[in-house]
């Protein structure tokens, strides 16, 4: 385990790598769920996946807003803590994150029994798509107490460089994910067969297992910090300490989601095998999310642990290390994916017309895939540096140019599908160069959140 010396003195780059491979690869593993989740539901019918494709903007969603907003907060203001010495802060801090996700949580479920039926009827789809969406997701934000727990706990360990056990513990919840999933989506070893819903409670239920194991390792004294009842004291300052990185940054999942809602409803106009390939498509993209988050939630911890100490010129360099190994990783997978389409789309789908579909996405958006991871461990990185003004000023450019311009090539000049996702690809590269060159003018130095 590293010490709070060597956050601050060692060479960064072998730091950050060293900080980032447990938690880069429990996050593609994690993410590979999501894939296994999709053969599963595939194994159904083009109904099915057209289901899952309603749902997924809901369920990226809520996972972001957890895992990426809030949990992001938490994880740099911890650091930031951690880094100046004041450990007591840090401790009180917890208490604020878990009070913060279970409000969360609460909105979320409020905002889709209210809402939720209505807003995916809007995304288009067969009435059985409907339905399997609504299932699916009705369960997801029932139980979404666990994934909002899940989330804050693991920023807590990351917070203080504790990358391991987070890491350790996000490899068992893909090892009991994954199988339940296919016992209850399919009905697998005399388990009922619920269909998609059945993805829904595999994900609640993992998810409640690993809270309660970190939980329980944060009270019995594994990391620098312990969930301690004395320290269980309301503070507006260290409030705000989360809060200003939070609010920021919740924008940025929603103008994410909103980008994936409004590409779905431009690709539903091409009909439901259109839907299903762009199912697959993003879904496969979202692999590249947690990898790149595993690096990000490093440079979020080291990041902030050296802006708390005072050290903004090693941070900054920490950025430049961490957004150019990014960029290469996420450049190799859009390209891999680009150039072997019939290797692996057919995994999930039999038919032409959905291949076709996935095939034609990842030969026009994977080249670019780099521009985006490249802005996205940016993102993370201003998350613990506190300034959080130009990545989300990136990235509602992105939602403007993506869906914006996806509209005006479907719909003006009629490109079809291939506009839609030639704008998208164009958004990425927009993204990753403003967020690169606030980093460049200085933005972690100024005033500015």
């Amino acid at each position: 385990m590293n010490s709070q010396a060597d956050f601050l003195t060692r060479p960064p780059f072998g730091l950050l790598m060293g900080m980032a491979a447990p938690s880069s690869i429990a996050f593609f593993l994690q993410a590979s769920v999501s894939l296994a989740e999709v053969w599963f539901i595939g194994q159904l019918g083009a109904s099915a996946l057209a289901a899952i494709a309603l749902a997924f903007p809901l369920l990226m969603l809520n996972l972001a807003m957890s895992g990426g907003a809030l949990g992001g907060a938490v994880s740099a203001a911890i650091a930031r803590a951690y880094g100046a010495g004041d450990i007591d802060a840090a401790e009180r801090l917890i208490w604020h994150a878990f009070g913060l996700a279970l409000l969360g949580w609460l909105a979320f479920l409020l905002a889709f029994v209210l809402f939720g039926a209505g807003f995916l009827a809007l995304l288009g789809g067969s009435q059985a798509a409907l339905d399997g969406a609504v299932a699916y997701c009705g369960l997801l934000f029932a139980g979404g107490l666990f994934i909002w727990l899940m989330g804050t706990t693991t920023a807590i360990f990351r917070g203080v460089g504790m990358m391991k056990t987070p890491a350790l513990l996000m490899l068992v919840n893909a090892a009991i994910q994954v199988p339940l999933s296919g016992c209850l989506v399919l009905g697998l070893f005399g388990f009922p067969a619920m269909g998609v819903a059945g993805a829904a409670i595999s994900a609640i239920a993992s998810a409640a297992i690993v809270g309660v194991i970190l939980i329980g390792l944060m009270a019995t004294g594994h990391l620098p910090v312990r969930l301690r009842l004395s320290a269980c004291r309301f503070s507006p300052v260290l409030l705000r300490d989360i809060m200003q990185v939070f609010l920021p940054a919740s924008l940025s999942p929603f103008l994410n989601v909103a980008t994936i809602i409004a590409l779905t409803a431009i690709v539903g106009q091409f009909g439901e095998t259109a839907l299903a390939g762009y199912g697959i498509g993003s879904r496969i993209e979202f692999l590249m999310i947690p990898l790149i988050f595993g690096l990000g939630a490093a440079m979020t911890s080291l990041v902030g642990i050296n802006v708390g100490a005072g050290q903004i010129t090693r941070a900054e360099k920490i950025g430049w290390i961490g957004g150019a190994t990014a960029a290469l990783i996420a450049s190799f997978i859009g390209v891999f994916l680009s150039l072997t389409p019939e290797y692996w789309i057919p995994v999930f789908a039999d038919d032409a017309a959905v291949t076709q579909v996935a095939t034609r996405y990842f030969s026009i958006v994977g080249p670019w895939f780099g521009f985006y991871g490249f802005g996205l461990s940016l993102y993370f990185a201003a998350q613990g540096a506190g300034k959080m003004f130009w990545p989300i000023s990136a990235t509602m450019l992105r939602v403007v140019l993506a869906v914006g311009g996806g509209w005006l090539c479907a719909v003006q000049l009629e490109m079809g599908l291939d506009g839609v996702f030639a704008a998208a690809a164009f958004a990425m590269v927009a993204y990753g160069g403003l967020i690169g060159l606030s980093l460049h003018r200085g933005a972690w130095r100024t005033q500015t959140v």
